[in-house]
């Protein structure tokens, strides 16, 4: 079930913020104004569910404010966590473009706005104004390269390997810097942690504890701060610490 609502005439986001979403970089303040005018926009709450796995998709949706978790259950019934959605990042269009069924279910790890469009009003954009397809592209592309990396550090990483890994992707896409500690802007629980890296739970946790034991990183209030950014990016190539 989507959700989505006409904006309020009093709440629309400014055009920077639109400006600096990955979907819409580049675009000129007419094509800016042309995405605010036909922009959907919708507050859910913590564990609110954004889209579910296996509905149609017919509406592309990008991030606000907050983050969201993209949760994809196998055959099996286990979950997994494939991907978090950090402001300004775009989430659950690729199937308009496919086979129009949502492979994942989205939920907010928080409070959040988030954005939509009607597969309509997309196109017709897209028509109008076809940056916004190269930025698709791109965004794809980007996101294929990422899973590439992730199926190789599966298939030929240790666990503490991977866990850099997924810190280190976490940082770059939600990190905040100051004076070199990097906190990262979204809720992680060790549970997310474990399932966006592939191993288990009882893992992140003994591996995380071992970091923060040496002052490599902080975890208070489910918030990641990394303070030697450098270190895991040594553990994360080679292993071990």
């Amino acid at each position: 079930m989507a959700l989505f609502c006409s904006p309020h005439p009093n709440a629309s986001p400014d055009l920077p913020l639109f400006a600096r979403m990955e979907f819409f970089v580049g675009l000129s303040p007419e094509g800016l104004n042309a995405v605010r005018a036909s922009a959907h926009m919708e507050y859910v709450n913590k564990n609110d569910a954004i889209f579910a796995q296996g509905d149609n998709a017919n509406r592309a949706f990008a991030l606000a404010a907050g983050s969201v978790r993209i949760i994809q259950t196998g055959s099996d019934g286990k979950q997994a966590i494939i991907r978090f959605i950090a402001p300004g990042d775009l989430f659950g269009t690729v199937p308009l473009f496919t086979n129009n069924k949502l492979p994942a279910d989205a939920l907010a790890a928080e409070r959040s706005l988030i954005l939509s469009w009607s597969e309509t009003d997309l196109f017709e954009l897209i028509d109008r104004f076809p940056s916004i397809a190269v930025n698709i592209i791109r965004i794809i592309g980007a996101r294929l390269a990422e899973t590439q990396d992730r199926v190789r550090e599966l298939a030929t990483q240790c666990a503490d390997q991977r866990i850099a890994h997924a810190i280190l992707r976490l940082a770059a896409q939600a990190g905040h810097n100051v004076n070199g500690v990097t906190t990262i802007g979204i809720p992680l629980r060790r549970k997310d942690l474990a399932e966006f890296s592939g191993t288990t739970l009882h893992t992140a946790s003994r591996t995380l504890a071992a970091w923060e034991k040496t002052g490599l990183l902080m975890s208070q209030d489910q918030h990641l701060t990394i303070r030697d950014i450098s270190a895991i990016a040594r553990i994360a190539d080679k292993g071990g610490h």
